[in-house]
């Protein structure tokens, strides 16, 4: 399809006068949205996503402005195709004479597929807060808000065995379709009863043993296909396959690779949860964690305004992977508003996106005043009455000393990087004083090792 601009917008006479009958002023939110800020998007905007050549394509301002209110009323692509061709407000906003029979739903799929192909996804949010701008709704320097929250990814939940075996059935899916001659020689009879239907957990073999076995078993047929693929023989079109790649990738996590054969891992042996694949049919999704929830898929962070008496509008959307912290986002989120003249005094967050560090940078280098809770200290010091928590010791950061409750000086002061690769300070108590301490017990539970503290190297 190409694309054709409009040239002229006008609400048609008849769907005014029936729809403000119907709705009085004010009193409907897609007919102010239409008065007050008249046009949002152009079809010039839009120019990129289209072909010069072919059928005409659908208005995208008008697709655009679906999508919209589509996401307002969480409508299916089919129910709000319904909406365009049944509801007066809806006809109202987008223009359109009330005998207008819409367009098929599929369109709107089509529509966000090109979005995303020419990497578009903020066109629709920046060019709305281009008009807010305008109207004054949305000013720099006023205050902000940051959180994130989940994304559920659309797969099934995969154990590691049903993993392997789904990653291998999807790769062979793949090049069956792109060589299937090549595979009908290459895959042995008991690949189609193995690797035929989807990996389920009621066709696994039960016990640890009989697990671990089948485990391996699909690591050597995946290694066989590695193999081929890799081969001289093998079809050109078939290397760097996404499928095959990410059936490389997965072997590696699973497997301990050698020439004696393929070895199931053990649990403490594997990648961290958000370094491996989760589904074949969704290669970037990743486990995440945050406080007590716990999920498979992605991690939205949303920034809106918040001054009173002004309207809250969103000034930033980003999706990450779900196993990225929220404080690694706080940066990129200033150095983006500042990029776009919409960096807030005022920057709201909760505890995941602040630390010392970004607390003193947000300050200095974007003039904004983060503000957040403090992160709980979580150790069982805190939480008994009269414990020896980390606050309850003093630091002298020039003497290179820590001070206990007991009056007790630390011997050993070291640097060193945490689990986490930030710079941190390691501070050691002697093991004889501690080991003598009457309030031991209120200190620390190490069998026979002295008290440890472990801090950031601007504060222990």
């Amino acid at each position: 399809m190409s694309l054709h601009p409009e040239p002229i917008r006008l609400i048609p006479e008849e769907t005014a006068r029936i729809a403000r009958a119907a709705f009085p002023r004010d009193d409907n939110t897609y007919m102010w949205m239409r008065d007050e800020l008249r046009v949002i998007w152009e079809d010039e905007d839009f120019t990129g996503l289209f072909p010069k050549r072919g059928q005409p394509a659908l208005a995208p301002w008008r697709l655009a402005l679906v999508t919209v209110m589509q996401f307002a009323e969480n409508l299916s692509d089919r129910q709000a195709a319904n909406a365009v061709r049944a509801r007066i407000d809806w006809k109202y906003a987008l223009s359109l004479e009330l005998t207008d029979p819409g367009f098929d739903f599929s369109v709107l799929s089509e529509f966000r597929t090109r979005l995303v192909e020419g990497k578009a996804e903020q066109l629709l949010l920046e060019k709305m807060l281009s008009r807010f701008r305008e109207r004054g709704w949305v000013k720099a320097r006023g205050r902000q808000r940051t959180d994130s929250t989940h994304v559920l990814t659309a797969v099934r939940t995969l154990n590691r065995l049903e993993l392997v075996g789904e990653t291998l059935r999807a790769a062979l899916n793949t090049l069956a379709a792109l060589a299937p001659e090549w595979l009908g020689e290459l895959a042995p009879v008991e690949w189609f009863e193995r690797y035929g239907r989807a990996a389920d957990e009621y066709r696994l073999p039960k016990g640890v043993v009989a697990r671990k076995e089948y485990a391996e078993v699909m690591g050597t047929d995946g290694m066989r296909l590695l193999a081929a693929v890799d081969g001289e023989d093998a079809p050109v079109q078939l290397r760097g396959t996404p499928a095959v790649e990410l059936l490389r990738r997965t072997w590696e996590d699973q497997y301990c690779l050698g020439n004696g054969g393929v070895r199931w891992r053990e649990a403490k042996e594997l990648p961290p949860a958000g370094a491996r694949s989760s589904s074949p049919y969704d290669p970037d999704a990743r486990f995440g964690n945050k406080r007590s929830t716990t999920w498979t898929g992605y991690k939205i962070h949303l920034t809106e305004t918040c001054d009173e008496d002004e309207p809250h509008l969103i000034t930033r959307v980003e999706t990450t992977q779900a196993h990225l912290s929220d404080v690694a986002q706080t940066e990129q989120i200033h150095e983006d508003l500042s990029r776009r003249g919409l960096l807030p005094e005022e920057h709201i967050a909760d505890a995941g996106f602040v630390d010392g560090e970004l607390l003193v940078k947000s300050r200095t280098e974007y003039g904004v005043g983060l503000l957040g809770p403090v992160r709980p200290n979580v150790g069982w010091q805190a939480r008994v009455e009269g414990g020896y928590d980390i606050t309850r010791f003093e630091v002298d950061w020039e003497r290179k000393k820590v001070v206990c409750p007991e009056g007790q000086t630390s011997r050993a002061w070291s640097p060193k990087v945490d689990k986490w690769g930030n710079q941190a300070i390691q501070v050691k108590f002697s093991r004889t004083t501690c080991g003598k301490c009457e309030s031991r017990a209120l200190c620390t539970r190490a069998r026979g090792d002295p008290r440890t503290l472990t801090g950031c190297s601007r504060g222990v």
